[in-house]
């Protein structure tokens, strides 16, 4: 069996998208510390990688048309780099997706706790919430892939009208709105390179349109309109929302009260002083549907890597069971539950904070896994389309691309000489949560390389759309 077929439109992949990203939680959660470290020019930031992503996108678009593949990185990649470097690829992936996940449920519990105790005076353990949402996830996770669509669409609607209603009480205030954070030239004024760690961290997840192809309906329109459209609304949301909040304090002021004991709170703060007290209530709350939202979305994302390579045979071929009910890929969704709860219950037992070590850790390597994915890909884009643009301009299947390659990389490097900005840690057990990601490249890279020597026929199949379907 196949996963189901025309069950996603354009909206659909938008919804799963932009909830993976989880504005309410970057904005609220994140856009402090990025203004505290790079500075007013944080929205500029923001915006700049809205451009990179942007000019990745272009290339990954086209590429959408010639493979369609529930396994996304793994297909682009191999069918433009090699199978080997495909599989490798296949390998980080799916630690990345699922470590994202996992953190996020984690992060998720922390935030249900506190607003819990703030708002109800409900005394709930974090341990608790976490485990429920573990369970919510699966449950949603292996029902029609549509009803997941819907409960993203409805928590996405919810946390950016909460933020629109805080910008635009800062609008009709007639707070002063200072142009400064778009000059160029703040850029080199404070931390850029741990700014844009954070700030290009805010898209992961905008490339999951080509993860549901198999499952959407006119795929060949509906990705590249739904990756675009994604694209383009974090891009502009993210910089007019992380502006609104330095016109909220001042510009005078914002660094400063980033950097101070309130930073962390300064966007329920603001919204609280402009909006009103009930609608920070309601940021507290939405925030915690929005962390649920994204660990949903990156559910599912695992659980397709989980079936593709299942289907493939290079991971145990039962995860590549279809629900004949649902259409769900049901074994790959009960082990991504129960690596979730292994990950979870041993960070319990250890006593681990939930928040700076079991989020921060896990989506410290999440994060560089995924923009180590997205650099091969834009390189793949290039060779794929290097002889034959297949009807393209250069610009969008070379140029873009390749750029996209190049400030990729930059930023993978401002990434791993700043990790501690993420992870909160130094020097070994910053190590050693960037090593899982070669490691597991080369074992996977080594395993391409194995079945090429003892099985040609079967290494030609690997990452082709004819494989599979088989």
């Amino acid at each position: 069996m196949s996963l189901s077929r025309n069950a996603i439109g354009t909206a659909d992949l938008v919804f799963f998208v932009v909830a993976a990203a989880a504005p309410l939680t970057v904005m609220a959660g994140v856009a402090p510390l990025a203004i505290g470290i790079g500075g007013v020019a944080a929205p500029l930031g923001y915006l700049l990688s809205g451009v990179v992503v942007g000019l990745f996108a272009a290339g990954f678009t086209a590429m959408s048309g010639h493979v369609r593949n529930a396994g996304a990185f793994y297909a682009y990649i191999g069918r433009g780099l090699g199978k080997a470097t495909g599989l490798g690829s296949a390998y980080v992936a799916v630690i990345s997706y699922n470590l994202i996940g996992i953190g996020l449920m984690a992060a998720f519990g922390v935030f249900a706790a506190s607003t819990m105790a703030d708002v109800f005076g409900l005394d709930v353990p974090w341990q608790a919430w976490t485990l429920l949402c573990v369970a919510a996830v699966g449950v949603l996770g292996y029902l029609k892939i549509t009803l997941s669509a819907k409960v993203l669409g409805v928590a996405l609607a919810l946390e950016v009208l909460i933020l629109l209603v805080f910008e635009v009480s800062v609008l009709v205030s007639g707070a002063e709105l200072s142009l400064s954070p778009f000059n160029p030239a703040e850029l080199f004024s404070g931390g850029a390179g741990g700014m844009f760690v954070l700030s290009i961290g805010a898209f992961i997840g905008f490339e999951a349109t080509a993860i549901y192809a198999e499952e959407a309906r006119d795929p060949q329109r509906t990705v590249p309109k739904a990756t675009y459209a994604a694209v383009a609304f974090l891009a502009l949301f993210y910089t007019f929302t992380v502006w609104m909040i330095i016109n909220a304090y001042g510009a005078d002021r914002a660094v400063e009260v980033a950097n101070g004991e309130g930073g962390a709170d300064m966007v329920f703060t603001a919204t609280a002083s402009f909006a009103g007290r009930w609608a920070a209530d309601a940021m507290h709350l939405l925030i915690v549907t929005s962390c649920f939202a994204a660990a949903l979305a990156f559910h599912n994302a695992s659980t397709r890597y989980f079936y593709a390579l299942g289907r493939e045979g290079v991971l145990p071929r039962p995860l590549a069971r279809i629900s004949a009910h649902n259409g769900s890929p049901y074994v790959a969704v009960i082990t991504q539950v129960v690596l979730s709860v292994l990950i979870i219950v041993a960070g319990i037992v250890a006593g681990s904070d939930p928040y700076t070590v079991i989020f921060l850790w896990t989506n410290g390597t999440g994060i560089i896994g995924v923009m180590v994915l997205q650099a091969l890909a834009a390189l793949s884009v290039v060779a794929f389309f290097r002889k034959d643009r297949r009807g393209f301009s250069a610009g969008r299947v070379l140029v873009a691309p390749f750029s996209a390659f190049v400030l990729l990389a930059v930023i993978i490097v401002l990434v791993v000489t700043n990790f501690e900005l993420i992870t909160g840690a130094t020097g070994t057990v910053n190590a050693l949560l960037i090593l899982p990601v070669p490691v597991v490249f080369a074992l996977g890279a080594l395993l391409a390389l194995r079945i090429r020597r003892q099985d040609p026929a079967r290494y030609a199949r690997l990452t082709t759309e004819e494989a599979t379907r088989a």
